[in-house]
């Protein structure tokens, strides 16, 4: 029995991962797309007048169970792979592929769709069902729909390769990383390296059967050496083995890939009657064109750059002072931590105490029930695929007394009214999976294992996950985070309260299925509330003694929120003009060498001298393996959406019900509205990139 093709008999219909072996995923996929194309089939052959519900609703229900085990599949490919998994996403992926194009392609269908598209003002359908009619229809558009029979074919073999070269993309990022370790016997090399960093690596050193210390290329053990240790040499080798991932002409390089993912990306691009791919993507942005998006850039660089010269020649002179002439990229986090902790006499070790990973959780959790009426309660009985990953069933408190929080500060909801107990709601399951491992990609992100939507009067709840790399608890210390890791996890649980609050009728408008530019906006919006002493103070407690972080100490870390911003924004800066330029100027560039193509378009934003040894592009798995190609320019669009939203909070308090009610509408509505349409309903106006640019520069 294949528990992938069986009706999945769990708690709230959770993944049966326990159930799953690997030879499961590819008769899996197999079999069920076969049942969603008979599905399509049926849709297509349907000797009924196309309408609204027979061909429009109907497709967007399509496909329910190959929609779940491509999430548990391409998910856990993410988030604990192996050699066989990737191998099997190498079979799966052009699978997949051919099947969306076969619907994509499918005239018979397109006709119906289209014969309900050209009566649309003349049906009666509410606001989400003109999108879904309008988004369908467009995607079909965009898909090739009106290419002629040969254009369609290149277009389907432009979409399969695209498909295995960007997975292959990934899967060589991947390895790059793992196939790097320091290994160092003499303590004295890591002179200025917490101790509580050293156990980490001497933990890694176990697990690799060797004696002394280990240091990777993951997140959590890669930044301190270079946040800390004193031995510069030491600091460089890491930065140069990071800079050369996927870029040192070995087993896993990826320029060729770039060349040719880039390129057929163009050519697709052009298939479909547009200039570049980034004309192409940005249709269906907030920021609808490049040009658009270079000017927002630019404008950001202009703002950004004087202050990170001004920033850069305070680490200059601290680095000079240690006989150094030069200072190099590989420099700039030492330098920057101890001009931090000059300036606001704070460094992330004597703060990780104070922010032990459970009593952050919580603290994000206490947020959500704040301002959302949301309640977690963590369970055992649903199946895990990692024996790190904790699972919480999310309730909503229907009944609740909400309180003035204009005037009083972080606390508890009374959750009663009239002495009955409040009543509650099941609103989604989350799992959260915080821990490094050989298995899992780099990096942080929130992702989706079920959808939510409304069908036969039942509101199918969604299951979110939450997936970090923060340091592993050792036999003395628990997890410990620095402020940066703090931010992380209110990043990502602002994604899963997307999802977590999506009340739409269709999956494919729900949670976050909104625009790539605007899909920031609620992550980047929870971030805030960890710079507000008011609310620090009710979790920012030291993990032995349960002392609070002193005020002072609260004050210097809201002060430091826009320490090194120019730097900061002139790194995002430049990561989004590279992005752009890879999508927007190839016609006119043509990638022959991958690094002097980078350096060409991000010099203006180059603050060190560039290796040539290293860099960005061949492990930028954003842009050339998740969805990010042509967008990344939307993390700082965010940041202009968040710093607008927050200071409407600010100016009404940070816990205001009223306004948390009107934000929790814009969130809820998914992708079922223009989201600058949603914006303005919340906010009562357009975002200002002046309250970005107040923010971070004052």
């Amino acid at each position: 029995m294949n528990p992938l093709l069986e009706k999945f008999n769990t708690k709230y219909t959770s993944s049966p991962f326990s159930d799953i072996k690997e030879e499961h995923y590819l008769p899996a996929f197999q079999e069920l797309v076969k049942t969603a194309q008979k599905e399509i089939d049926e849709i297509t052959n349907n000797p009924e007048t196309p309408t609204f519900e027979n061909t429009i609703e109907a497709m967007a229900f399509s496909g329910e169970q190959l929609d779940r085990v491509s999430s548990i599949f391409f998910n856990l490919n993410s988030a604990e792979t192996n050699d066989e998994i990737q191998k099997i996403a190498q079979d799966v992926s052009p699978l997949l592929t051919e099947f969306s194009s076969k619907i994509s392609q499918n005239e018979k269908l397109f006709e119906r769709i289209r014969n309900v598209y050209d009566q649309k003002d003349t049906l009666s359908l509410n606001d989400e069902q003109k999108m879904l009619l309008n988004e369908t229809y467009k995607g079909f558009v965009r898909s090739g729909a009106l290419l002629n029979e040969e254009d369609k074919k290149k277009l389907e073999k432009i979409n399969m390769d695209l498909s295995i070269k960007s997975l292959q993309f990934g899967q060589n990022a991947l390895a790059s990383t793992n196939a790097y370790f320091k290994h160092i016997t003499n303590k004295e090399e890591l002179k200025g390296i917490p101790e509580a960093i050293l156990e980490q690596y001497e933990e890694d050193a176990k697990e690799k059967g060797l004696e002394g210390y280990v240091i990777t290329l993951q997140y959590p053990s890669y930044l301190p050496s270079l946040t800390y240790a004193e031995n510069r040499e030491l600091r460089k080798e890491l930065a140069l083995a990071n800079g050369k991932k996927s870029f040192d002409g070995g087993e896993f390089d990826n320029q060729n890939l770039i060349k040719e993912i880039v390129k057929l990306r163009q050519e697709k691009a052009e298939l479909l009657g547009y200039k570049n791919y980034a004309n192409f993507v940005l249709e269906e942005r907030m920021a609808k064109s490049p040009e658009k998006v270079f000017a927002f850039l630019n404008e950001l660089l202009d703002k950004a750059k004087p202050f990170a010269q001004k920033e850069i020649e305070e680490l200059k002179t601290l680095a000079k002072a240690d006989g150094i002439d030069e200072i190099q990229s590989y420099d700039h986090a030492f330098y920057a931590e101890k001009l931090r902790k000059q300036k606001f006499d704070i460094d992330d070790e004597e703060l990780k105490p104070y922010f032990q990973l459970e009593k952050v959780q919580e603290a994000v959790f206490g947020l959500a029930k704040e301002l959302f009426g949301l309640e977690f309660n963590e369970i055992n009985d649903v199946q895990k695929y990692h024996q790190d990953v904790k699972t919480y069933e999310i309730v909503e408190v229907e009944s609740q007394k909400i309180e003035d929080k204009n005037k009083k500060g972080f606390e508890s909801l009374s959750l009663t009214t009239d002495n009955q107990k409040p009543t509650t709601k099941y609103k989604a399951l989350l799992y959260a999976d915080y821990h490094p491992r050989k298995g899992k990609r780099a990096g942080a992100w929130m992702t989706s294992y079920k959808n939510q939507y409304k069908k036969n009067s039942d509101n199918s709840r969604p299951h979110i996950s939450v997936v970090c790399n923060f340091t592993k608890p050792t036999k003395d210390t628990p997890s410990l985070l620095t402020f940066q890791e703090v931010t992380t996890l209110f990043h990502e649980f602002g994604h899963a309260l997307h999802g977590v609050l999506a009340d739409t009728q269709y999956p494919n408008l729900s949670g976050t299925s909104v625009k790539w530019d605007f899909v920031e906006l609620p992550s980047q919006f929870l971030e805030n509330f960890c710079y507000e002493p008011e609310f620090l103070k009710t979790f920012a407690k030291h993990y032995q003694t349960g002392e609070i972080l002193p005020d002072e100490k609260i004050e210097k870390l809201s002060q430091s929120k826009s320490f090194m911003e120019g730097y900061q924004t002139m790194r995002q800066v430049g990561l989004g003009l590279l992005d752009m330029a890879f999508h927007s100027s190839v016609s006119e560039h043509e990638v022959t060498d991958v690094k002097e193509f980078e350096n060409h378009f991000t010099k203006a934003t180059q603050i060190y001298p560039s290796n040539p040894e290293t860099a960005t592009a061949p492990s930028f798995s954003h842009i050339f393996q998740g969805g990010y190609s042509a967008g990344y320019y939307s993390y700082k669009w965010a940041e202009v959406l968040d710093a607008d939203a927050f200071q409407y909070f600010k100016e009404n308090g940070i816990f205001n019900p009223e306004i948390a009610s009107k934000y929790k509408i814009l969130l809820s509505s998914g992708g079922t509205k223009d989201p600058m349409e949603l914006f303005k309903a919340f906010r009562g106006s357009e975002p200002k990139v002046e309250s970005l640019l107040k923010r971070a520069f004052g």
